[in-house]
């Protein structure tokens, strides 16, 4: 795995057809999410950040895996990291009515635990898994917000939506994690797995999002607020 993926064999444009083309499914999350925002009203300038950064991972992601470069590689993590952090943020504020303060304490810490987890990763681990590592962060920080949305009824919806969320992730970092193993007997890989069950673990992330403003927008309204 010379190139750091099953599919890719040398350096030119097209050496990963199924990474590449499978970055779709993140513009396709996007415009769904945005669709569904369109007709929720349309009001909240902070989903609409959320449906802005979705499309900017598939734009990041394709270029990073057909012009595999320092600069690509920016334009492929960067934007995920600020979804990451940014959602799980944006979660502890309007579902779990965290107070500023809170939500950037709590999200400062989450983020020292993916740093620590990713260290930790690749002193342990082997280098086709190493990368891993502190993306298990994501997959805890899902299942311990919607753990705690599931104890407000009010946030039931949107609690299985991240529920369902976690669950997808897990299979899709799992098809992350094995893709330099199973080279041998897949030389395709299955990275390209990772980037469609991601796209639908974003696009059931905003949905929740989407969903729940209209919510916010009615509590925040309504006598006595």
């Amino acid at each position: 795995m010379q190139f750091g993926y099953c599919e890719r064999i040398d350096g030119s444009f097209w050496a990963e057809p199924l990474n590449a083309v499978t970055n779709a499914a993140f513009l396709a999350a996007a415009l769904a999410g945005f669709w569904l925002w369109r007709r929720q009203g349309g009001r909240d300038a902070i989903t609409l950040v959320l449906i802005g950064m979705v499309f900017a991972i598939g734009i990041g992601s394709f270029l990073f895996h057909t012009i595999p470069q320092r600069w690509t590689l920016l334009a492929d993590v960067v934007p995920i990291q600020l979804f990451a952090f940014g959602y799980f943020a944006f979660a502890l504020r309007r579902f779990l009515g965290a107070s500023g303060w809170m939500t950037t304490s709590a999200t400062l810490a989450f983020l020292g635990l993916a740093l620590g987890l990713s260290a930790v990763g690749r002193m342990v681990l082997p280098a086709g898994i190493a990368g891993s590592a502190g993306y298990a962060a994501f997959l805890l920080g899902l299942i311990g917000v919607a753990l705690a949305m599931s104890r407000a009824p009010a946030l039931r919806d949107q609690s299985r939506l991240l529920a369902l969320a976690a669950g997808a992730f897990a299979v899709s970092l799992t098809m992350r994690s094995v893709d330099g193993a199973l080279c041998g007997s897949l030389p395709l890989g299955t990275h390209w797995l990772w980037h469609l069950l991601n796209a639908s673990v974003l696009y059931l992330l905003l949905r929740a999002a989407v969903t729940g403003e209209r919510r916010a927008i009615t509590a925040a309204s309504s006598p006595g607020r």
